[in-house]
């Protein structure tokens, strides 16, 4: 509970230090939000705020579907598949900022939880659809991101035992 508190104060400090807005926009970056889609299995469209915004889920990495110029990777389309099951339209969902409120694409940058109590990012680390990925200063569940991703590589768990690990191209 400390830990969602300094989460807040972060994310207060942040609006009101970069300008960015007002407590309406805080609302948005932080609260309560309603799955519209899911993209691939690490970026989500979520109704809040009157609004869709895209966000991207904060601590992990899954193998790429969408990318210009890339091939599909080993183990993506089935990253996706799993997050529209873990998430499937109209999940009520909370979104849990870190210390960057948006990446260079303009999408939020969010920890997802359900209703449930369930963390999705982690989730899908340790159901072996994703890898961690740390990019400063978003580190707040780093820890338990990188043990669930150290099991589920040991058990060889989904794409560490069909693809040996990340971002390979060929996948399907």
């Amino acid at each position: 509970m400390r830990v969602a508190c300094v989460v807040w104060s972060v994310v207060v400090a942040t609006v009101v230090l970069c300008g960015c807005g007002s407590h309406a926009a805080a609302a948005v970056v932080e609260g309560r939000a309603t799955v519209a889609r899911v993209i691939d299995g690490d970026t989500i469209v979520v109704h809040v705020g009157g609004r869709d915004e895209h966000v991207r889920l904060l601590g992990i990495d899954t193998p790429e579907t969408h990318k210009p110029g890339t091939p599909v990777e080993c183990f993506g389309p089935e990253a996706a598949v799993h997050l529209r099951d873990l998430l499937p339209d109209g999940t009520t969902v909370r979104l849990e900022r870190d210390t960057v409120t948006r990446d260079r694409y303009g999408r939020l940058l969010a920890y997802v939880f359900r209703d449930d109590g369930t963390f999705v990012d982690l989730a899908m680390v340790r159901d072996g659809y994703a890898g961690p990925l740390v990019i400063e200063p978003n580190v707040a569940h780093r820890g338990e991101i990188e043990r669930a991703a150290a099991a589920a590589k040991a058990a060889r768990t989904g794409l560490w035992g069909a693809c040996g690990g990340f971002h390979v191209a060929g996948g399907g």
